[in-house]
């Protein structure tokens, strides 16, 4: 086990405020390619708990790779997280990834598969923001007013080592999608995400900067997510998380992708 402190380079912004608070919830998502092919089936499960919200999301692969992301948050006020354990494993990730970030202990625990079939555990002291949201992004960003404008909170990324980075939330033109065939008007957000320091000045030039990511929004009373586009993993590539519903018959496309 090895132990090393992180200074943050990102610079911290203000909590965002709850104006939708969360409930208990569970939705059925798609992981699909820009073709359109499903790679993995997903779910998200919301359960509150008193004080605490925890959010677990999971999508399992066709090749039997699996994304597991569980976060533990409170919304009073304003969105704290308090801890986020995400496992990604399996033939589709380039590298395996078993991250916790334990916020009161300021702490990320990273495990690893060491030579002699053991893991490996690295424990990295961290400055927490108070905006940190690793598994918080969709809650965040439903709080978000479309007329707010630019809008900045904090993640922890293993780039390989944990370091802070800051999501750069910008709204953009909106976008139109359709229920029955009727259209609607969804809020589309743009996230960039910085990496400050010298390895932020650097990326643009060696290609190593991040694609930008893309979530769509339906507004109003009670704002509800609908798609997000980007990769999963650093050198991914970009995938669309949607919202689906369960079928009775499986169609062409399912059958021919088993």
């Amino acid at each position: 086990m090895t132990l090393v402190c992180v200074s943050a380079l990102a610079a911290f912004a203000a909590p965002i405020q709850v104006h939708h608070a969360e409930g208990t919830l569970h939705g059925f998502l798609a992981l699909s390619t820009q073709e359109g092919k499903i790679l993995a089936d997903g779910d998200l499960i919301e359960v509150v708990r008193g004080d605490r919200v925890k959010s677990h999301l999971t999508f399992h692969f066709k090749d039997g790779s699996l994304d597991d992301e569980t976060a533990e948050y409170t919304q009073h006020g304003v969105f704290r997280l308090i801890s986020d354990h995400h496992i990604q494993k399996g033939p589709y990730f380039l590298h395996p990834l078993d991250m916790t970030i334990d916020v009161p202990k300021g702490i990320v625990v990273m495990r690893s598969p060491g030579k002699d079939g053991r893991n490996e555990v690295s424990i990295s002291k961290i400055k927490m923001p108070t905006d940190l949201y690793n598994g918080l992004v969709i809650p965040v960003i439903k709080n978000i007013s479309p007329d707010a404008g630019e809008t900045k909170v904090s993640m922890i990324v293993a780039a390989p080592k944990p370091r802070v980075v800051t999501l750069d939330m910008m709204p953009m033109a909106p976008g139109t999608f359709y229920l029955a065939g009727m259209p609607r008007k969804a809020t589309v957000y743009e996230i960039k995400i910085e990496i400050g320091g010298i390895a932020g000045i650097i990326a643009p030039v060696i290609g190593k900067q991040p694609p930008n990511i893309s979530i769509e929004i339906f507004g109003g009373e009670m704002p509800a997510f609908l798609r997000e586009s980007g990769p999963i993993f650093e050198g991914g590539e970009i995938l669309t998380i949607s919202l689906i519903g369960p079928k009775w018959k499986a169609d062409s496309q399912d059958r021919s992708e088993k």
